[in-house]
């Protein structure tokens, strides 16, 4: 890129030479209000301050942004290190330029319980932001390219870390938004200073390789530009050195030393038209074999941020490799700026039609990030967010769909339109019907199968790749948590009101909407759903609301016959027609002495009382419901026994025959054998009750060769 500017006339000029009719008062009014402001303050080299926001603004001339972004890179740093405020700027520099400034302050008034949360809270408020403004982002980006390029001045511990988030955070959102000069120089600064010994080693060994082929470089691009230009083609012909970040990867990824990397070096054509980049190809490929392997057609399919290139190497003259690219200078021009290469605002601010992908994409990002609580879990999410790892895939109508590799039949699905994600019951690959949770392979046809009634599994969460499907799958699972948890508070309040003497009808009294706002919610919905969720103690809140009623300490509250849920199996006392489950941990059957606990979202999950999974659950804890079971029988339940025998020929056959032979049904069975000769064998039956399962137990425990039985 340009050279960095002095002072506000290079500025000026630089501005000037892309932007005739640029505002350039309104920027120099902005350049002395900010020296102004930042007078008093040096940089950690000793050089006046100032000298930070022009050389960002300078960047941000590189990327031919308008006036008003360029004027909040020179006022960036005014809010947070100056007396000046967000309306100072507004009144003299208008709204969009205060909104920028705002939106680049970090949190730095806010306390944080670690430099990690401050971290993910500034990066989390920047996403916000700049899914609204894009310039946002634009603007980070210069300002943390020039403190890169000035890192040199900071003690070494905070070198490391702002390089490191440099390379995993900033770099890789620089290439989501196609940026290629931003990502390549960031990437290579950030390698300058996490491994300087081995930066400098192969900076040495490019350099030298340059020399050694510049004079080849120039033979091939001279044969090729002949060629071109006697077919009658538009075109320019440069040679190119490959960034050393990713000659380093390459290494890396093809576990070679830098001496067997044969394509450090290339060459680039820039042609007028989308025809001739293929012209071009095919003249390359009659002049030398192309390496097999090695041609990347991103024209036909381009890279998820907008990239638009062919790439192809070719064996040369004297043996040696080159890799060519080949583009328009149109694709060029997005290889180079990405986003920042034709973003204008119309006259609503809006984005134009073809930079929708981008902002699509940050949006889906800031919904699934704004639902993380935990800085660790958005950090990492934003990291494998923004790797450029992709796979290409086909409708049944031909069309593509880029998605992240390790993505679903269910991560298409939601590509395509919520609505189909959330219909979603199966999928064909090629023809061929395959499990949701099957990883898709570039070229891959997909199409997916819907039905009406169907709805989101929680179990999709497990293998989804894109935020897009995480974020949709967990607002309809949040959606209908909610609801079965506001069906499940009401009921635990009517229960409550009726244990008191009071009318159930309270529940929907003015009075809840006060209650809610004591306990700092919205609305007396809120309430009861919080009551249903388990975090608000039903006895409680009817306490708050009729502090007459309230129980004295150590009273017993007067009872009053109680309802019976009419399933089978389980009776739940006091409340009518609730949601509940018995619990996969300990398989409760008839007869055994029964807890209920209030889960998040699922009802109540129905647990043995001596269930070691509840761990040291106290019994008067609000979330916890006096469950047994109903009197009505014919019911089964499942049960699990973990059955040890010796290892030798009919012994699973004997067992089986023997629970048979007693009415009792398998539903599911898994035996594996050790080394020591033995088996251990895990049934899940269908018992009536607790007797029917001690019976069973009790003549396994009499077989020969069993040597333990438990449940």
């Amino acid at each position: 890129m340009a050279e960095e500017v002095k002072g506000i006339d290079d500025l000026i000029l630089k501005v000037r030479s892309y932007n005739s009719s640029a505002d350039t008062e309104f920027l120099s009014r902005a350049y002395w209000f900010s020296s102004e402001a930042h007078q008093r303050q040096k940089r950690k080299e000793g050089t006046p301050y100032i000298e930070h926001p022009i050389a960002v603004a300078s960047i941000l001339a590189d990327l031919k942004m308008d006036t008003v972004t360029i004027a909040a890179g020179i006022l960036h740093d005014t809010i947070e290190d100056t007396d000046v405020t967000v309306d100072d700027i507004s009144k003299r520099f208008g709204y969009d330029t205060a909104f920028l400034v705002k939106s680049l302050t970090k949190l730095s008034r806010m306390e944080f319980k670690s430099k990690e949360m401050a971290q993910a809270e500034n990066f989390r408020k920047m996403l916000l932001s700049m899914a609204e403004d894009i310039r946002v982002i634009l603007i980070k980006f210069a300002d943390r390219l020039h403190n890169m390029r000035t890192l040199e001045f900071l003690p070494e511990a905070k070198r490391q870390r702002i390089a490191t988030e440099t390379l995993d955070i900033y770099a890789p959102i620089s290439n989501r938004l196609g940026i290629g000069w931003l990502k390549t120089e960031l990437e290579d600064l950030s390698f300058k200073y996490l491994m300087p010994q081995l930066y400098a080693e192969l900076a040495v060994k490019v350099e030298k390789k340059r020399e050694e082929h510049e004079g080849y470089i120039k033979e091939v691009a001279a044969i090729v530009a002949a060629y071109i230009k006697k077919e009658g083609i538009s075109g320019t012909v440069t040679g190119r050195v490959k960034h050393y970040y990713g000659i380093y990867q390459k290494m890396l990824r093809q576990k070679v030393p830098f001496e067997q990397i044969y394509d450090v070096l290339g060459i680039r054509i820039i042609t007028d038209t989308k025809a001739n980049c293929y012209a071009i190809l095919g003249l390359i490929h009659s002049l030398w074999a192309p390496v097999t392997g090695k041609f990347k057609d991103y024209i036909g399919v381009p890279k998820f941020n907008q990239y638009q290139s062919l790439h192809t190497t070719i064996i040369g003259p004297r043996g040696e490799r080159v890799e060519f690219q080949i583009r328009t200078e149109d694709m060029d021009s997005v290889a180079e700026g990405g986003i920042a290469s034709h973003w204008r605002y119309k006259e609503q601010g809006g984005v134009k039609e073809r930079d929708e992908r981008y902002i699509t994409w940050l949006r889906d990002l800031v919904s699934a990030q704004t639902e993380m609580t935990d800085s660790r879990d958005f950090l990492d999410a934003l990291k494998a967010e923004v790797v450029p790892h992709e796979v290409y895939v086909f409708t049944p109508n031909g069309d593509v769909k880029e998605l992240p590799y390790g993505s679903t039949p269910v991560d298409f699905a939601y590509s395509i339109h919520t609505q189909v994600g959330h219909r979603c019951v199966g999928a064909k690959i090629n023809g061929r019907m395959v499990p949701l949770g099957q990883k898709l392979q570039s070229g891959d046809t997909v199409e997916i199968t819907t039905s009406p009634t169907h709805t989101p599994s929680r179990d999709w969460l497990k293998f989804v790749a894109t935020q897009r499907a995480k974020t949709r799958v967990k607002q309809w699972l949040k959606t209908e948590e909610r609801k079965q948890s506001l069906e499940l508070g009401i009921k635990l309040f009517e229960a409550e009101l009726r244990r008191h003497h009071l009318s159930p009808s309270l529940v929907k009294s003015e009075e809840m909407t006060g209650l809610a706002k004591g306990y700092n919610l919205q609305d007396k919905d809120d309430l009861l759903a919080s009551i249903g969720f388990g975090m608000i103690s039903a006895r409680q809140a009817v306490n708050r609301l009729m502090p007459e009623h309230a129980e004295e300490p150590g009273k017993e509250p007067e009872k009053k016959p109680r309802g019976k849920v009419k399933e089978p199996g389980i009776s739940i006392k006091g409340i009518d027609g609730v949601l509940y489950h018995t619990a996969k941990c300990c398989f409760p059957v008839p007869g055994d002495s029964l807890i209920g606990f209030i889960t998040k979202g699922r009802g109540v999950a129905v647990h043995r009382r001596n269930c070691r999974s509840l761990g040291n659950l106290a019994v008067d804890n609000a979330r916890v419901v006096d469950v047994e079971w109903a009197s009505e029988g014919g019911s089964v339940s499942h049960a699990k026994l973990l059955v040890d025998t010796m290892d030798k020929p009919g012994m699973l056959a004997n067992l089986s025959a023997l629970i048979s032979a007693m009415d009792i049904n398998i539903s599911h069975m898994e035996a594996a054998t050790t080394a020591d000769k033995k088996a251990r064998i895990v049934f899940t039956l269908e018992v009536k009750d607790r007797a029917q399962l001690a019976a069973v137990m009790q003549k396994m425990a009499q077989m020969d060769g069993v040597l333990s039985i438990k449940r």
